[in-house]
C-alpha cells in the first residue's frame, strides 16, 4: 500500500455534514487520506466556513464568475491540478459537474445520493424531492447510495447502500433526517473502501 496520501477535493453547496464526518472520518480512521480542497459554488455556506475553520483551501465558482460554461469547467479543472487533486467527493454539491471534469477524472468522482439507487435518481431527484417521492411510492424502505459519478445524473456505477425503513407515520422531513444520519455511517465506510481499492 502506498504511502503517499490521496489529496480530496470536497464539492459542497450547504452545511456540509456529510463533508464534516468524512473529515472527522479520515481524522479517526488514520486513513491514507486528506481533505486539501473545498470547492463550493457558495461563498458562505456551512461547509466553506469548517473548511475555512479547519485550514483548508476553499475555492468559490460558479457559472456566473465566467464567460462560458466550457470557461467555468477549465477554472474548475484548474483549481484541481493546482492541488494536485486525486479524488472529488461530492458532499451536498447542487450543481451538475462540467463533463470535461468527469471525463479528467475518470472513476475518481463519487457522490453520495439520499435514496436506494437506481429508484429515485436522476435530475430534479435531491433534497426532499427524493423523499416525497419515496413516500408518495408507498415504499417500505429507503436508505442512500454512494456512487461513481459520469455524465448522466446518478447513474454511475454503485459502490455501498444502506437501507432504512420507512415507518407508517414518516413525513418527508422525518425520513429525510433518518436518511442523512445513515449517510454519515455510510459516507465514511465507502470512501475507506474504495480508497483503498485505489491505493493497492
Amino acid at each position: 500500500m502506498s504511502t503517499h496520501k490521496t489529496r480530496l477535493a470536497v464539492f459542497c453547496s450547504g452545511s456540509g455534514s456529510n463533508f464534516q464526518a468524512i473529515f472527522h472520518a479520515l481524522k479517526k480512521k488514520q486513513l491514507n487520506a486528506e481533505i486539501v480542497l473545498c470547492l463550493s459554488n457558495r461563498a458562505h455556506c456551512g461547509a466553506m466556513e469548517f473548511a475555512r475553520r479547519n485550514g483548508i483551501a476553499t475555492v468559490h465558482l460558479t457559472e456566473k464568475q465566467l464567460n462560458s460554461f466550457d470557461d467555468f469547467a477549465a477554472a474548475m479543472l484548474r483549481c484541481l491540478r493546482e492541488q494536485s487533486i486525486g479524488i472529488i467527493v461530492l458532499a451536498g454539491y447542487m450543481r451538475k459537474v462540467p463533463d470535461a471534469v468527469v471525463a479528467a477524472f475518470h472513476d475518481k468522482i463519487i457522490n453520495i445520493h439520499p435514496a436506494l439507487l437506481p429508484k429515485f435518481g436522476g435530475e430534479g431527484m435531491y433534497g426532499i424531492y427524493v423523499h416525497t417521492a419515496v413516500l408518495e411510492a408507498g415504499e417500505t424502505e429507503s436508505g442512500a447510495t454512494v456512487h461513481l459519478v459520469n455524465e448522466e445524473y446518478d447513474k454511475g456505477k454503485i459502490l455501498m447502500q444502506r437501507h432504512v425503513a420507512v415507518l407508517p407515520d414518516d413525513t418527508p422531513e422525518t425520513l429525510a433526517e433518518r436518511v442523512l444520519a445513515c449517510e454519515h455511517i455510510l459516507y465514511p465506510d465507502a470512501l475507506e473502501k474504495f480508497l483503498a481499492e485505489q491505493q493497492l
